[in-house]
């Protein structure tokens, strides 16, 4: 039965029910009321169904009539929506849009510069990957996705093309409740050494993966930095965090900032970049969206 049905019955269906009548129909269709007719006879021998009540001088919907239409009319967008889609690829649009975003990158710039996104772009399909750390490049390598926002040396990896979008400031903090909280004056690394840190770790890294940042020979890993953040809240132990998650729970008292003696021992900053691989470079609506969320980025400075 679905192979006797054409959009054009469809379409046809669809007009008539907007212009009211079959001739009406064929005069904004152009074609002759006969062929409306014959139209609509056909598509209801392929339902099997009465679509329209014929008893009177101009027929009118049935209630069977009413509820097709409807679905008529959703099968007719979808249909110029794959068509429309399939205009922009053939223009070059790439067909789907894979972003690797590492766990430390904010949030709100992203969001907007994905909603942006969404309406210059409006059938493009998007994929966003949140990775713990260091895994975001690695999607990236293996193909998964065409753009990674994340952590990199740019000099380390010629196959890749990274272009610098902002640094991460990074807090050490506590609980407020914490011993260390209760320091007076800036903390000794022998005090660090004494407590729990709570670190980032990536399970898919090798095991021989270099770690940065690692002062106490106690650590606990996690892989989410929401979930850490949330142990670091609840005593566990200390961590470098990222100034946009912590800052709101240090005013608000839950949190304390650590002052160090030695402050390069951790990084106070981490530099963020959007990266592609060199022989891929992005498509229209990746380069769209990485120069729309470094606008955004540069509104939050």
């Amino acid at each position: 039965m679905i192979g006797a049905l054409t959009l054009d019955q469809l379409l046809i269906l669809t007009t008539v029910a907007d212009e009211g009548s079959f001739s009406a129909a064929g005069r904004r269709l152009r074609r002759v009321q006969s062929a409306i007719s014959q139209s609509i006879q056909s598509l209801e021998v392929a339902l099997r169904l009465q679509l329209f009540d014929r008893t009177s001088k101009t027929p009118t919907l049935t209630e069977a009539g009413r509820s097709l239409v409807a679905q008529a009319r959703r099968i007719l967008s979808e249909v110029d929506s794959l068509q429309s889609h399939a205009s922009a690829i053939g223009a070059g649009l790439e067909p789907e849009l894979a972003v690797a975003v590492d766990s430390l990158f904010p949030s709100p710039p992203l969001v907007a510069a994905l909603r942006a996104l969404r309406d210059r772009f409006p059938l493009l399909p998007v994929t966003l990957y949140t990775e713990p750390v260091s895994a975001a490049e690695r999607r990236l390598r293996a193909g998964a996705a065409g753009l990674a926002l994340c952590a990199f040396r740019p000099d380390a990896s010629p196959d890749l093309v990274a272009e610098p979008l902002f640094a991460i400031e990074m807090v050490p903090v506590v609980a407020a409740g914490h011993i260390l909280a209760e320091t007076i004056g800036p903390v000794s690394r022998r005090s660090l050494e004494a407590h729990v840190q709570l670190i980032l770790t990536d399970p898919g890294a090798p095991d021989d993966a270099p770690s940065y940042g690692v002062i106490s020979p106690r650590v606990w890993r996690f892989v989410e930095i929401a979930r850490r953040l949330d142990f670091i809240a609840a005593g566990f132990g200390w961590a470098n965090m990222p100034a946009h998650l912590v800052l709101p729970l240090i005013d608000a008292g839950q949190l304390i900032r650590l002052t160090l003696e030695e402050p390069a021992l951790l990084l106070d900053r981490i530099p963020m970049f959007g990266v592609h691989r060199r022989a891929q470079p992005l498509g229209p609506a990746g380069r769209w969206f990485l120069d729309r969320l470094g606008e955004e980025l540069r509104q939050t400075e």
